[in-house]
Formats: C-alpha cells, sequence, structure tokens
C-alpha cells in the first residue's frame, strides 16, 4: 500500500515534527542508520480529531494533474519512487526514494499543539519527511538515509503544475511532459535519474479508491505510473555509473488507520518482460489471516487492468532472512500464484540486507520473479516492502 498503500511511516511522525514546527532554525536532518535518527526522535502520535480531516470515500475522485500535488486535508500522503536499474557493465542497483507528508492537525487547526497563534513565517501544520535507499546488488551493499523538513520556508513541500515534491536538495520535479527528474544525494549515494512515462497512470482499487479496511473512510486515493523508462547517473562512494532500467511511482493520499488487529504488510511491485506489470498487498493480521481488503491490480501491457481480490491469489514463502540489526525474521523468498491472469512465479530478493532502519525499521528492496502467464516464460523485477515485523503497525496508517 505504499506502497502497499500504506506504506509506512505514514504511521506516525517522529518528534522531530515538533522541532520542525517550533524551532526555526531546524532546517532537517538526514541520518544513515536507525542508532543515529534514535538519538533524536521517538513516535509522536498526532493526538488529534481526525474527524476534521477529508476521507476517501468515493470512487473516481482522482483527477490528473490536479491530484499529482499535495493534498493537505488529508492527514497522510506519499509519493513513492521506486526502481530496478543496471549499469552499461551489467552492474545491478535498485533505489527507493519516498516524500511523505503528515499533517499534524487538521485545516484551520494549526496553533492547536502549541496555542499560539503569532504570525510567523516558520509556522506550518505540515510535515515532511523522505527516504532515501540504493541498493549494490553486485555488491552487496545497502545505503540509506532518511531526512525531515517542515513545510515552510520552501524546505520541503509539493505542487501539481508543474509537478514537483522536494524536501531540501531531495527532489522528483516535472522535466518536461511525462517526464520527471529526480535527485538524492548523501556522503555516499547520490542518484540522478530521467523518467519518462510509457503508460498512462493506473488507478487501484475502485476507481482508485482503495479500501484498508471495513469501515467507512478507511480507504485512501491511489494510484501508480508504472513501466517509467529510466536513464540517469548513481554515484557509489565516488564512483559514478551510467545507468537505465524501469521506475514505478505510487502516489496515495488518506486519512485512516490500519484494523487494530492489523499487524503490518506485504507489498509487492513487478514490471515484467512481456510490458505488464503487477501490484499487490498482504495485510496481515494478528491471527495469522489476511485482512479482506487486501488486493491489488494487474497492469497489462496496453494500460488496461485486472483488479484482484484477497482471495485471487495464493503465496509461499520459501526463504528467510534474520536481521543481525533489529532481529527481526522477513520472508525473503515467495513463491506467487494469481489465478486471474493465470501466472505462477517464484523469486525473491536480489540480496537480503535491505532493511531500511531509520525512525521506524522496515524492509523496502529490490527483488526478481520468473515464472510462467498463460504457459509462456516470463520474468520481473520489481520492489517489495514489507512492514510489521520488526515493530507492529497494528493500527497506524
Amino acid at each position: 500500500m505504499n506502497r502497499v498503500m500504506i506504506v509506512i511511516l505514514a504511521a506516525a511522525v517522529p518528534i522531530a515534527a515538533l522541532f520542525l514546527l517550533y524551532w526555526p532554525d531546524y532546517a532537517g536532518k538526514k541520518a544513515e542508520t536507525k542508532e543515529s535518527a534514535a538519538a533524536r526522535s521517538v513516535f509522536l502520535e498526532t493526538r488529534v480529531d481526525t474527524d476534521a480531516f477529508a476521507r476517501a470515500t468515493e470512487p473516481g475522485a482522482i483527477e490528473i494533474p490536479a491530484d499529482r500535488g499535495p493534498h493537505e486535508d488529508y492527514q497522510t500522503e506519499w509519493w513513492y519512487y521506486t526502481g530496478n536499474l543496471s549499469s552499461e557493465e551489467g552492474r545491478r542497483f535498485g533505489y527507493q526514494l519516498t516524500f511523505f507528508r503528515r499533517a499534524l492537525t487538521p485545516p484551520g487547526h494549526h496553533d492547536a499543539l502549541s496555542g499560539d497563534n503569532t504570525p510567523s513565517a516558520w509556522r506550518t501544520n505540515q510535515i515532511y519527511l523522505a527516504h532515501f535507499a540504493v541498493s549494490d546488488i553486485d555488491n552487496g551493499r545497502f545505503y540509506h538515509a532518511e531526512s525531515f523538513a517542515r513545510g515552510a520556508m520552501e524546505l520541503a513541500g509539493a505542487a501539481a503544475d508543474p509537478y514537483a515534491v522536494w524536501l531540501e536538495d531531495w527532489h522528483a520535479t516535472s522535466a518536461g511532459p511525462g517526464v520527471v527528474q529526480l535527485h538524492a544525494r548523501t556522503d555516499k549515494a547520490t542518484l540522478d535519474l530521467r523518467l519518462k512515462q510509457t503508460l498512462p497512470p493506473i488507478l487501484h482499487g475502485d476507481a482508485g479508491l482503495s479500501a484498508k479496511g471495513p469501515d467507512p473512510g478507511n480507504a485512501s486515493y491511489y494510484y501508480s505510473i508504472v513501466r517509467q523508462e529510466t536513464g540517469g547517473t548513481l554515484f557509489i562512494d565516488g564512483r559514478e555509473y551510467d545507468v537505465s532500467g524501469l521506475s514505478w511511482k505510487d502516489h496515495e493520499y488518506s486519512t485512516s488507520v490500519l484494523p487494530e488487529d492489523a499487524t503490518g504488510w506485504d507489498w509487492f511491485s513487478l514490471q515484467f518482460d512481456d510490458g505488464t506489470a503487477l501490484m499487490f498487498f498482504r495485510m496481515r493480521l494478528a491471527d495469522g489471516t489476511l485482512e479482506d481488503a487486501s488486493s491489488g491490480t494487474f497492469i497489462h501491457s496496453d494500460g488496461t487492468t485486472t483488479p484482484l481480490k484477497k482471495n485471487d491469489w495464493e503465496t509461499e514463502i520459501t526463504d528467510t532472512w534474520k536481521s543481525p540489526y533489529s532481529g527481526a525474521v522477513y520472508p525473503v523468498g515467495w513463491r506467487i500464484e494469481i489465478g486471474p491472469v493465470d501466472l505462477e512465479i517464484t523469486g525473491g530478493a536480489l540480496m537480503n540486507a535491505q532493511e531500511m532502519r531509520v525512525s521506524t525499521t522496515y524492509w523496502e528492496g529490490a527483488v526478481a520473479f520468473e515464472g510462467t502467464r498463460k504457459g509462456r516464460p516470463v520474468s520481473a523485477e520489481g520492489y517489495l516492502e514489507m512492514t510489521g515485523y520488526a515493530e507492529t503497525m497494528a493500527g497506524r496508517l
């Protein structure tokens, strides 16, 4: 929902958000590891009346390009980019660049946390955070970082037309019709990519309304732009690589929570060599079953779709990996069968150690699969996000 549709950090906002809101000298910080992030942040539940936020309730509400931008009347939003790349020499990489927006208070309630209504250009109820990761598959190295900034003073924000979302010098910005430029940089890794759209936006769920639970309004508006032709450069430890491949974008916004008995989710985005693509998520419950709202979309090569429900697939875990850092055990090998599109594939992580240890701990990384569709061989590369293995996501969105 991340991707899965509910992607991760939208669950709660680090307490750094308070500094971003009320401390003008704090512009944003970056962290390479959970340990450094933990030194300055803990989770802050935004205890405000969510009834004052907008909720996703009606199918067909997404309009492009207007809805490429921010939706500040909803509590949570993210713009999620992932991709699988290779250099001219065949060296393989994966990347993630995600921007999250979180409203600390509903519209018109900006001063609910502080009680202070003194005018200030620094004051905002919108907090942005971003995650950036590069998987150096063939070298077995994983570089990941996190950044925070307030949605004020141009430190972070988003816009629909021209399209842009940014947090300090990390950004996704329009570079022409159907083209987006991505940039992110840390001391160890720098990404500069150009993405070209090849298919129309894909609406998930019921015409873009993606349910996350049985209660009305417990849903998101969710669309993807898949199979984006990608080229550019990666700098890893001072070495430059010219790379190309495919990228995937998710944009989702909502005011909702996971069901109280939900512990986490597994979200898959796969791009096949026959021009098709697949998104589906498994929302796991405490009793080991899946939430009925678990769903997905199979995207045909012409951009038409086949909606998928929980009972449309079967999954089997074929391998696991235990993180030496968090102790979490992640399923990194999978067999997947999806009856409505006659798809059977097996595969998993291109490398096991792709655990994001930032202000929350989850696994997000590059994967590959092989198998058959309608009896013909297919292969796929993509991304898998898994939450709730190192810490429960119960009740969070």
